[in-house]
């Protein structure tokens, strides 16, 4: 069994600090110094990332790429998010992940991490001008979209079940909630 680094006593945690993590399936995040940890997904979880991807991925422009989690997302010194899915401009990554906001950040909701994915990752991910932001609830199913326009999250999709969406922004794509948490056999 690993160590568990100490943390630092008395000052805000910074991505170095996140950096000496351990990879232990868990999910470190920081926001404003403050260190947040998420259990592993459940398969619900995941299933709706890998549809989303296999969706997006055909009419992902050239220039954009799309990660799963975990990637981090540096958005200040003290603030490094791991959204679900992220997508962001091929020249932007670096070899350790993305510094600034992504082009689109995506969350697939937890039981757990709802109330964090819906209020605070939302609004930092606003507050660094993250142009996209989308959040998947699998358990409904539903999906609610996001675009930032001046400066302030406007809602410009929402679709429940079976319904079908088709957003223009980051690149034009149609998506159904339903097939994105289906048990499909091939």
């Amino acid at each position: 069994m690993g160590s568990v680094p100490a943390l630092p006593y008395g000052r805000p945690l910074t991505r170095l600090d996140l950096e000496a993590m351990p990879h232990d399936g868990h999910r470190y995040e920081i926001v404003d110094g403050v260190l947040t940890v998420s259990p592993s997904p459940r398969p619900l979880h995941q299933r709706a990332i890998l549809r989303l991807i296999m969706a997006l991925e055909p009419h992902c422009p050239e220039e954009l790429e799309i990660l799963p989690a975990p990637v981090d997302v540096v958005l200040a010194e003290d603030t490094v998010l791991i959204p679900d899915i992220v997508i962001a401009r091929t020249v932007d990554w670096t070899d350790r992940g993305l510094f600034g906001p992504p082009v689109l950040a995506v969350e697939v909701f937890s039981p757990s991490t709802r109330r964090f994915d819906l209020e605070l990752k939302r609004a930092r991910m606003q507050a660094a001008g993250c142009p996209n932001y989308w959040v998947v609830d699998p358990d409904e199913p539903a999906l609610r979209c996001w675009h930032l326009r001046d400066d302030r999250y406007v809602e410009v999709a929402f679709a429940r079940g079976t319904e079908s969406v088709t957003l223009s922004e980051p690149f034009t794509v149609t998506l159904s909630p339903a097939d994105l948490v289906s048990l499909r056999r091939r």
